[in-house]
């Protein structure tokens, strides 16, 4: 299952992704962790040193490399010059799941072992000095919405990407590459801000949108989620002395989060399980090429010199019962 934690900055969405990831590496699934943020603190918040957080290989400085590999032999992509963010797979192409081993996860996922066993972590990396004025940010989660364009996923196997603050995603496609999508949200005005624009954005592309509310400190805080957001208030949650504790870099045993906020992590993977039996692979993929021809015609065509829509393979379909090709 593919699943985006999205919110405003300050929401809290990275502190609710790294508990939700410890919750699934508890059950003995495979987990896949993907830190989309322009701020990179997913793997602190998974209890990494700073310096060996800082270390991770960034996605985005792999990106030639990503671009390769996945091309394989698909004779549709001429270059990995001609293979932009949206590019879709086809007949050739090579195909990432989550349990296995492959150069992508090689070059760019590090293992982190958490009180329930060991999960994958990779970065976008971090938005630095030297890109100030000469990139955007979508240049580093291109590699994030490759991967996902180019991921086949199965029952219990989660994919878990902390996203970019606010509603940067729609600048492409990669809002619709999850099964379904959390917003965390705070109990004020600005707090629900963010999710009236996804709700807005999201209207007509399927899109499984459910609110997370969060530092809730009263009947009154969900009231005010109630209202504002209807029934897609999913969970709400409180404060945590043990998040707390990981805050300060001392986090006790993942056993010892109270009670409550380990009912809300079973609700968020409940939700998240039931939204397999939603799947559409055809839908999937047609929206993976709707929002490829549209990057291509308005800068992809020109930033590479090539008729990007040709690209397209039009008989082909992402699904789980494709062979990866070697």
């Amino acid at each position: 299952m593919k699943i985006a934690f999205v919110g405003k900055g300050g929401s809290g969405k990275t502190t609710l992704s790294s508990l939700f990831i410890r919750h699934l590496a508890t059950t003995g699934a495979p987990v896949l962790a993907i830190d989309a943020d322009i701020n990179q603190h997913l793997g602190a918040a998974l209890g990494l040193e700073e310096a060996t957080a800082a270390a991770l290989p960034a996605m985005g400085e792999r990106l030639p490399m990503i671009k390769d590999y996945l091309r394989g032999s698909n004779q549709r992509i001429a270059s990995v010059e001609t293979m932009i963010k949206t590019t879709p797979p086809g007949e050739g192409s090579r195909l990432l799941r989550l349990n296995e081993n492959n150069p992508v996860y090689d070059a760019c996922a590090r293992p982190v072992e958490l009180d329930g066993g060991p999960i994958r972590l990779m970065v976008t990396g971090p938005f630095t000095e030297a890109d100030l004025g000469v990139a955007c940010y979508h240049s580093k989660t291109g590699a994030v919405e490759l991967c996902l364009n180019h991921l086949v996923d199965g029952r219990s196997e989660y994919t878990v990407v902390d996203m970019t603050a606010g509603s940067d995603s729609f600048a492409s496609g990669l809002f619709t590459r999850f099964d379904v999508t959390f917003l965390v949200a705070e109990p004020t005005r600005k707090g629900v801000s963010v999710y009236r624009q996804y709700k807005e954005y999201a209207r007509d592309f399927g899109v499984v949108l459910k609110v997370v509310g969060n530092k809730v400190q009263g009947q009154d805080d969900i009231d005010f989620l109630r209202a504002e957001v209807g029934d897609d208030l999913l969970v709400t949650v409180g404060h945590s002395d043990w998040v707390r504790a990981m805050e300060k870099g001392r986090p006790p045993r993942f056993e010892l989060l109270e009670e409550p906020n380990r009912r809300a992590l079973r609700t968020l993977q409940t939700a998240a399980d039931a939204t397999y039996e939603l799947r559409d692979w055809e839908r999937y993929t047609h929206q993976m090429v709707h929002f490829h021809l549209k990057n291509a015609g308005s800068w992809g065509n020109a930033k590479t010199g090539a008729d990007l829509a040709a690209q397209v393979d039009p008989g082909f379909v992402l699904g789980e019962g494709l062979v990866a090709i070697a």
